[in-house]
């Protein structure tokens, strides 16, 4: 790659921070939904996160985010539009399974992964991770890595769904705590595991309103 092309990247990647910032803030506040885009309408869990982020969007008036594909995310923001809320996608080209549902009422677009991570954590007031594959797992660990170093403010990160949860629980607590000692026991705090809808209302309730200010440390 020769400077232009580096200097084109570049550009390209500044774009996509700026415009991604710029759009999210536009709509707080927010909870943003991460998931499989796998899971099909027919699935329990798409379901359940259906009906989540139908109250969400007609209870507490907040944005639902999501990455704008299929599966759990088409689910958040299907309940949301079902509610007659905001439905915001931000949404990866991909050479295959990155299609937007037809749920989302407002969308930006990313060609970056890591801006479009930037994006979906900057501002929002809780993120709900539900069940999913490496990209949910990869975002997961992001997120707590950098609550976990004091890189971002501290926000909600909710794990939607015990029975999928709850093995992975054991395996940090089993292994990464007891075992090999890499986590401190206040590290098991950052996350909250449920099922339960109306502690999920409740969390988002008293989420503390974001700016952008408290996203980077």
């Amino acid at each position: 790659m020769n400077q232009n092309e580096e200097q084109k990247v570049l550009d390209m990647i500044e774009s996509e921070f700026k415009q991604g910032i710029e759009k999210v803030h536009e709509f707080n506040p927010s909870v943003t939904f991460y998931g499989s885009a796998r899971l099909k309408e027919d699935h329990p869990y798409y379901q359940k996160v259906k009906n989540l982020a139908f109250r969400i969007s007609k209870e507490l008036s907040y944005t639902v985010m999501s990455g704008g594909g299929a599966g759990i995310m088409e689910a958040s923001n299907r309940g949301a539009y079902e509610a007659g809320g905001k439905s915001v996608g931000l949404t990866i080209r991909l050479p295959r399974e990155q299609h937007t549902n037809k749920y989302v009422t407002d969308e930006i677009p990313f060609n970056f992964f890591f801006a479009r991570q930037s994006a979906m954590s900057y501002e929002t007031e809780v993120c709900i991770f539900c069940p999913g594959g490496f990209g949910t797992l990869n975002e997961l660990f992001e997120i707590l890595t950098l609550q976990q170093t004091g890189k971002i403010g501290k926000i909600p990160l909710i794990l939607f769904g015990k029975d999928f949860w709850k093995p992975f629980e054991k395996v940090i607590e089993e292994i990464l705590l007891q075992k090999y000692e890499t986590i401190s026991e206040n590290d098991l705090k950052l996350y909250k595991i449920t099922d339960n809808e109306e502690e999920v209302l409740d969390i988002i309730k008293n989420s503390k309103i974001r700016d952008g200010d408290d996203a980077l440390k």
